[in-house]
């Protein structure tokens, strides 16, 4: 064997796995298909700002206590998001967000507690409006589905979405200070300096298992075939990826994966999101129409391409981020990178009003769509109509062997978030110390 356990897949899940599966002296290699760790988070650096341009987690939602903690070891922080938001009106004009966004949301959501079955978030909004809902709630309600939870509504279930608002995640929202960068190069040289042996670069092609032995057999991006051998594996590629076939890039396990397992992923569904980072030579939306906007932590435009837009506040930056999310991401995805710059441009100037001075003062821009990286396939999970427990079944151990990890894993509303992953990451490295623990003292 080349090691105890092998992990696939290094972002915030594996990175947590690898290092608690260390800390208890096992030896464990790390394979990743990118050339970095760190997954879905990537943050760029930028000459034009000490915090970095983040392309992909950016937030810390609710209590969050593995992300707390590792941003203590990595010397850094959280600092709380402002609530200040404005929404476009119909009329053009921007208006002050009076109302909890995330209570009003919640609140509608709660009519799912009648609901004899589940049903998707479409269905359920089309019934709440018919049952005297406000139009504009229903609104903002398939807005929230939409962007916060990067999901379709035409697919996505209402219980399921409702049960994560009760569970307050969405509720407290803050951000690493300076960015996730420096709490990820901490976590990644924290494994690396514990024994673990990592393979970047190196793409995971196919899963051999039976009780007790794995064998990963993998491709360089040289070209360069590559098998790790292993007691037990750690399984923490998104969803979108186990889900994925049909080409080079697809993943197979032999034997496959059973029933149980290949329906919960059919019930997982990968969010659709774009974001764009737009830097400019000033933080102009700060003094226009009088510095009305100057503590504005979020714009809302539903009726646009990009339908939020979100300063730094508390913080002072001259960035700003543009948001799609659900089907609005799916109708942007293959446009170019230029193209998606210039429609948030196009769409932030709209929002102020001030279309000429936002050109004038952009300095450049940056993009990733994580809907065609094959190593992600999307952004993050939700749960589709009828999808129940698919979460927890997805995290369920096979033989003792074959370990699941990943936001998408994840049970108690805190799927889609890093703390998420991290928590998931280390449950899963410590099922994976008890199995290996009780194979050797049954051999011994």
């Amino acid at each position: 064997m080349d090691a105890d356990v092998v992990v696939l897949g290094a972002g915030a899940a594996g990175l947590a796995a690898a290092r608690k599966l260390a800390a208890q002296s096992l030896r464990v290699i790390l394979v990743e298909a990118r050339d970095r760790s760190g997954g879905r988070v990537w943050t760029l650096p930028s000459s034009r700002t000490s915090l970095g341009i983040e392309l992909g987690a950016e937030f810390i939602h609710g209590a969050a206590p593995r992300t707390l903690a590792l941003l203590r070891d990595a010397g850094s922080a959280a600092v709380d998001t402002a609530d200040e938001s404005w929404t476009l009106g119909d009329d053009g004009e921007l208006r002050s967000d009076d109302e909890d966004f995330f209570g009003a949301v919640g609140g509608i959501f709660e009519g799912t507690r009648t609901l004899a079955r589940d049903e998707s978030v479409d269905r359920f909004l089309q019934r709440s409006e018919g049952n005297g809902v406000r139009r504009t709630a229903v609104r903002a309600a398939r807005a929230f589905v939409e962007g916060f939870e990067a999901a379709d509504p035409a697919i996505a279930s209402a219980q399921a979405i409702a049960s994560e608002l009760r569970s307050g995640v969405d509720s407290e929202t803050r951000r690493p200070l300076g960015g996730y960068r420096a709490a990820f190069e901490r976590l990644h040289n924290a494994c690396v300096s514990a024994g673990v042996t990592a393979h970047l670069s190196t793409s995971v092609r196919r899963i051999r298992w039976q009780r007790g032995s794995v064998t990963v057999e993998a491709q360089t991006s040289w070209g360069e075939a590559r098998t790790f051998r292993a007691r037990a594996a750690i399984v923490t590629l998104p969803a979108g990826v186990l889900r994925h076939g049909g080409d080079e890039t697809a993943i197979s396990f032999e034997p496959d994966l059973p029933a149980a397992k290949r329906d919960a992923l059919a019930s997982i569904e990968m969010g659709h999101a774009l974001r764009v980072a737009l830097w400019f030579r000033t933080a102009f939306w700060e003094t226009v129409r009088a510095g009305r906007y100057r503590n504005a932590a979020f714009f809302r435009s539903l009726g646009q391409p990009f339908t939020a837009y979100w300063t730094q506040v508390p913080l002072r930056t001259e960035s700003i981020v543009a948001w799609a999310g659900g089907p609005k991401a799916t109708a942007l995805s293959g446009a170019s990178e230029q193209e998606l710059i210039g429609r948030a441009l196009e769409g932030f100037g709209t929002l102020l009003g001030e279309q000429t001075l936002a050109h004038a003062q952009l300095e450049g821009g940056a993009v990733h769509d994580w809907n065609r990286d094959p190593f992600a396939r999307g952004a993050y999970s939700y749960v589709t109509v009828g999808g129940g427990d698919a979460r927890a079944v997805l995290a369920i151990p096979l033989d003792d062997t074959l370990f699941f990890a990943g936001e998408a894993t994840s049970t108690d509303g805190q799927g889609g978030t890093v703390n998420g992953a991290l928590e998931t990451g280390e449950r899963a490295a410590c099922e994976a110390g008890r199995a290996l623990k009780s194979t050797s003292a049954r051999r011994a």
